[in-house]
Parts: C-alpha cells; sequence; structure tokens
C-alpha cells in the first residue's frame, strides 16, 4: 500500500451523521429566509454543498452571489455545530471504518479526503465521530459546485502536502454513491463503491468501479487492490471487481 494515495467521502463512507447535515440545511433556510419561500427536495447524495447552495438560493428569491452563498454557508456552518451535538440515535461510524483507516496507515498510505462536504463542515464532521485525525488534507465541496472537478484538486493537495505527485493509477477514490465513482474514473483513478449509503450493492456495481463491497469491514479486499497497485501490478488494478 506503500505509495498509494486513498480519497474518502465522509457521509455513507466513514460516518452515517444520521440527517444532520440536511437538517441544518432547513434550518439555516429558515433563519436567513424565514417564510420566502419552500426549501427545494434536495438530492444530497454525492452532491456539493455549492452545487446545493444553488439550488437553495433561487427558491427564496435570493441571487447565487459570492457574498450571498456565503452568508448561507456560515449559517449552515452555525447550525451543523448545533445538529452534531443533539442525541441522533443512528449517528455512527460506519462498520469497518476505523480498522481500514489504521491498517492504511499502517501500510505506508496516504489518506486524504475528496468530499462534497464545505471544508468547515467536513472537519467538524470527522471531529464529532473522532476521525479527523486520520486526515490532514482533502478537496471539498465549497470549491467546485461539479464534484468531477474536485479529483484534481485533491491530486495537487496531495502533491503539496508530500511533496510528490501522485499518479491516477496509484490513486483510489472510496465513496458510497455513483459521483464518487463517476470522480474516480474521471481522472483515471481506481474507484472502490461501498454500499453503506443509499445505494445498493448492485446500483454501484452497475457503474463499473473497480471494487464495489458491501461495507469497508472487507479489509482483506481493499487492502489487497490497494498492495497489487502499489507494487506496480496494473492488471490487478484496472477493470470492475465482482461484489461480494
Amino acid at each position: 500500500m506503500d505509495g498509494c494515495l486513498v480519497l474518502f467521502d465522509i457521509d455513507g463512507t466513514l460516518i452515517d451523521a444520521d440527517g444532520a447535515g440536511l437538517e441544518a440545511i432547513r434550518l439555516a433556510a429558515r433563519d436567513l429566509y424565514g417564510s420566502r419561500g419552500v426549501l427545494p427536495e434536495l438530492d444530497v447524495r454525492g452532491a456539493t454543498d455549492a452545487a446545493l447552495a444553488r439550488e437553495v438560493l433561487p427558491a427564496f428569491g435570493v441571487d447565487c452571489t459570492a457574498s450571498r452563498i456565503k452568508e448561507l454557508y456560515d449559517a449552515y456552518l452555525f447550525r451543523l455545530r448545533e445538529q452534531l451535538d443533539e442525541p441522533r440515535p443512528q449517528a455512527t461510524v460506519l462498520p469497518g471504518v476505523r480498522r481500514l483507516l489504521d491498517l492504511l496507515t499502517e501500510g505506508g498510505a496516504v489518506l486524504g479526503l475528496l468530499t462534497g462536504n464545505l471544508e468547515a463542515g467536513a472537519w467538524l464532521k470527522l471531529q464529532r465521530f473522532g476521525v479527523d485525525h486520520y486526515f490532514s488534507f482533502g478537496a471539498f465541496g465549497d470549491e467546485h459546485a461539479e464534484r468531477n472537478k474536485l479529483g484534481p484538486e485533491a491530486l495537487a493537495r496531495a502533491e503539496e502536502v508530500e511533496n510528490h505527485s501522485f499518479s491516477p493509477s496509484r490513486t483510489v477514490i472510496v465513496g458510497d454513491t455513483p459521483r464518487d465513482v463517476s470522480c474516480g474514473q474521471a481522472i483515471g483513478a481506481l474507484t472502490i463503491a461501498v454500499a453503506t449509503g443509499s445505494f445498493s450493492l448492485e446500483q454501484l456495481s452497475a457503474c463499473n468501479p473497480t471494487l464495489a463491497v458491501r461495507s469497508l469491514e472487507d479489509s482483506s479486499r481493499i487492502v489487497g487492490l490497494l498492495k497489487n497497485c502499489s507494487e506496480g501490478r496494473d492488471e490487478a488494478c484496472t477493470g470492475s471487481k465482482s461484489p461480494a
């Protein structure tokens, strides 16, 4: 695994915040705009917060200017802190996450984030669940509205932090939605789709990820893929793997 870059999504992949983020959006919109509009039905699965802001603001008759977007972000982060402190029975670190992160760290992999969350929101969530210490950098959902544009940002950030570049063939993107898979495929990275979010294993497998797993508890197959890639065995690093 030494020399591999592994980029993780957050919600549905590392943690389940039990709706804290969506509720924070709802409350932030109410705080700012009251009854001036109706919050649209938001598909947050794999979406960036920048894209969601561009859906929310017009619904309340607000222009998508930089100042208005920042105003919404600030209100959202205020409410997110509150929501993460609220007792939520389903909020948890997802199965296998801590063990896998430990294995990857011990094996010399470089860990980063590739998430649709605002950067500040991402760290709030990871800190709340006690897994922030595994990561020091990432690409975040306030950088681009389109998730596929975050891949190059993540590679550049990793190079800045580690002082060397990472080829896409030695980069793995881990996520729970088709958008995560597409994001990895857009830069030629390997992709691991994990069915701990809103999409089934069958739905994710249809997107042709390099590997599809039911949860990150399947650490042996994940570590095996990374070891093959770090050893330069390209034939083991391409193509779709059968789901388990």
